[in-house]
């Protein structure tokens, strides 16, 4: 087992946008993502890796320690549910939403709405609340699509700038919730290596500040 951090990183937008973050954080990659064929990537700090994998996967590696940190959406965290896992930080990147997407025309008021979504779990607590029932149709990919051939009467996505919806007829028509990327640390890890997960934590969390900083004074120009 790696004595060091082992910080587990989602692949795509997430993996490149958390990049800038780790640098200011003092984490610096040696190897090049773009090139390299490895799926642990060696640091500037000897004693820190990171691990690239599935977005949906790096909750599990956290929960179950193969990861000491992981960096990884809401949603995945949201439909992981795992109680071994802190989440402690708000890193305010990869921002979207989730939403419930349909037709204009579709009416969601229906006495049992069937919903096409990857987010089960997400969907399901949402329409609870709401006291609707819904058939939960479990897709992983082009959602879009189950409105338009009338296998579902909505969906339930995450939606950013809305014109893959649009471009399919479709409309964002009730938000369930605001998604950005977040830290994550393991339990035991953060017992048997306090002091530099604190330390780690510490310098993202003051990089994650200068970054709000600068937006704010670049909205304020």
């Amino acid at each position: 087992m790696h004595r060091g951090l082992t910080i587990a990183v989602s692949k795509g937008r997430i993996f490149k946008e958390a990049l800038p973050l780790l640098a200011e954080a003092g984490v610096v990659l040696r190897d090049d993502p773009e090139r390299s064929r490895k799926l642990i990537l060696d640091t500037g700090e000897p004693d820190v890796k990171l691990v690239i994998i599935r977005a949906t996967d790096v909750p599990t590696y956290v929960e179950y320690g193969a990861a000491d940190l992981g960096i990884a959406g809401k949603d995945v965290l949201m439909e992981h549910g795992g109680g071994g896992l802190y989440e402690p930080l708000d890193l305010g990147i990869s921002r979207c939403r989730l939403m419930v997407a349909s037709r204009p025309d579709a009416d969601l008021a229906l006495p049992r709405l069937r919903v096409a979504t990857k987010y089960v779990r997400s969907a399901r607590r949402h329409f609870a609340d709401r006291g609707q029932q819904v058939e939960l149709i479990k897709l992983y990919g082009s959602m879009e699509l189950a409105p338009l051939v009338g296998l579902a009467d909505c969906i339930v996505d995450l939606v950013d700038t809305g014109n893959t919806l649009k471009a399919n007829g479709l409309v964002p028509r009730v938000p369930i919730a605001d998604i950005s990327s977040r830290l994550v640390v393991n339990k035991a890890s953060l017992k048997i290596k306090h002091r530099r997960i604190l330390e780690f934590m510490s310098r993202l969390e003051a990089a994650v500040a200068g970054r709000a900083d600068d937006a704010r004074r670049a909205g304020t120009d």
